[in-house]
C-alpha cells in the first residue's frame, strides 16, 4: 500500500557552511558549500565514517588499498584514522527517485526515466536492496527496501504518472533520510547506500536549496546520483555522458560525494546505472574522530599516492545544543 509522506516545511536558511573538499577530484564545485538546516539536538556521534571512492587517472577503480593509504583533513589538518573498511563487492542499498512533476510530461521523459530505473534495477543482485520512491511537491514511498525484484518492477507500475510542480530538493533531503533510516541498526561500519534522481532538472517548488539538501546527505553520509533525462536536442554532450559541467544538480550530486550524468539515449542509461552500482560496490569506509567544535566541518580524503583520484563527502555537521543556529564555519 502507498505510504504517503508529507515533506517538511520545518527547514530554515542557515549560514554557508565550510569550504569544499578534494580539491583534487575533477568537477567538485568551489563557488558555494552545503549547508545544513539549524541543529534540534546535541550530538551524542564520536565517530564519522566516509565512504570513498578510488580511481586511477584512466577512470578505472582501485581495490587494493589500506588504511595507511589514506590521509583525512578536516578543514586542512590531518586526523588520525580510527577504524577501515575495505570488504569489495559487498551488496548495496538504493532508493530510485522519480520526478513525476508537470514537466516530466515533455516528450518521453517519464518512459525514459522509467527504463533507466531498470536498467538500475537490473544491475542488482540478490542481495541487494531497493526502494522506489516519486514526488512533485510531495514525497511518495511506492515500496519500502526490499530484494524482491518482481515487487520492485511491479511498484515501477504504480509510480504516478507526472503532474504537478516540481520540490526535488526536498524530496531527495527527505529520502536521504530514509536510506539512513533504514541503514541503521545492521551493525556495519556503513553501508553501501544511495539516492538514485530520475529527473529533468527542473526544480520550482522546493523549500530548501540544492546547498542545504548536499549539507543533509552529506551529514548521514549517503551519496546522491542525479540522472538527467532529456532529448537529445537539449543534450550538452550531443549523445549523452557523465556531467561534468557545475550548477546546482552537479553540485549536489560532488558534494555527497555522488555523481551527475546525462542521458538522453538508452545505451547511456545503461552505462550510468552500471556505473553507479558498481561504485556503490567498490566504496572504502574509513572512520574518523568526530571534531568536538559544534558546526559545519570540511572534509578532503585523497591518497598518499597522488596518481590516484579520490571521490567522497564534502564534509560533515557536529550539531550544537537545542535551537543551535550559529553559522557554520
Amino acid at each position: 500500500m502507498t505510504k504517503r509522506m508529507a515533506l517538511s516545511g520545518a527547514f530554515l536558511v542557515c549560514a554557508l557552511a565550510g569550504q569544499t573538499a578534494s580539491a583534487q577530484e575533477a568537477g567538485r564545485p568551489a563557488t558555494a558549500e552545503p549547508q545544513r538546516a539549524p541543529s534540534t539536538f546535541k550530538s551524542s556521534v564520536d565517530v564519522v565514517s566516509v565512504s570513498a571512492v578510488v580511481r586511477d587517472r584512466k577512470g578505472r577503480f582501485v581495490s587494493n588499498m589500506e588504511q595507511k593509504d589514506f590521509i583525512i583533513a578536516e578543514g586542512g589538518r590531518p586526523r588520525p584514522i580510527l577504524d577501515f573498511k575495505a570488504q569489495a563487492d559487498g551488496p548495496v542499498k538504493v532508493a530510485v527517485l522519480f520526478d513525476i512533476s508537470g514537466s516530466m510530461r515533455v516528450g518521453t521523459k517519464a518512459v525514459d526515466a522509467r527504463q533507466a530505473a531498470l536498467y538500475l534495477l537490473g544491475a542488482l543482485r540478490g542481495t541487494d536492496q531497493a526502494a522506489v520512491f516519486s514526488f512533485d511537491t510531495r514525497l511518495d514511498r511506492v515500496t519500502d527496501f526490499t530484494s524482491d525484484m518482481h515487487v520492485l518492477e511491479a511498484a515501477l507500475d504504480h509510480v504516478e504518472p507526472p503532474f504537478g510542480q516540481t520540490s526535488m530538493y526536498d524530496a531527495v533531503a527527505q529520502t536521504a533520510r530514509a536510506v539512513a533510516g533504514a541503514a541503521a541498526g545492521t551493525g556495519h561500519l556503513a553501508e553501501r547506500s544511495a539516492v538514485v534522481v530520475l529527473t529533468d532538472g527542473v526544480d520550482t517548488h522546493s523549500r530548501l536549496t540544492p546547498e542545504q539538501v548536499s549539507g543533509i546527505a552529506s551529514e548521514i553520509d549517503v551519496p546522491v546520483y542525479i540522472v538527467a533525462v532529456m532529448s537529445s536536442v537539449d543534450d550538452p554532450e550531443g549523445d549523452g555522458a557523465r556531467g561534468e559541467a557545475q550548477g546546482p544538480l552537479p553540485n549536489l550530486a560532488h558534494w555527497t560525494g555522488g555523481e551527475y550524468f546525462v542521458v538522453s539515449a538508452p545505451a547511456r542509461a545503461s552505462i550510468a546505472a552500471r556505473q553507479i552500482i558498481e561504485e556503490l560496490r567498490h566504496q572504502y569506509v574509513i572512520a574518523f574522530e568526530a571534531s568536538s567544535a559544534p558546526g559545519w566541518r570540511s572534509l578532503e580524503v585523497r591518497a598518499r599516492d597522488r596518481d590516484l583520484v579520490v571521490r567522497a563527502r564534502a564534509g560533515y555537521m557536529v550539531s550544537g545544543t537545542v535551537g543551535d543556529t550559529a553559522a557554520a564555519r
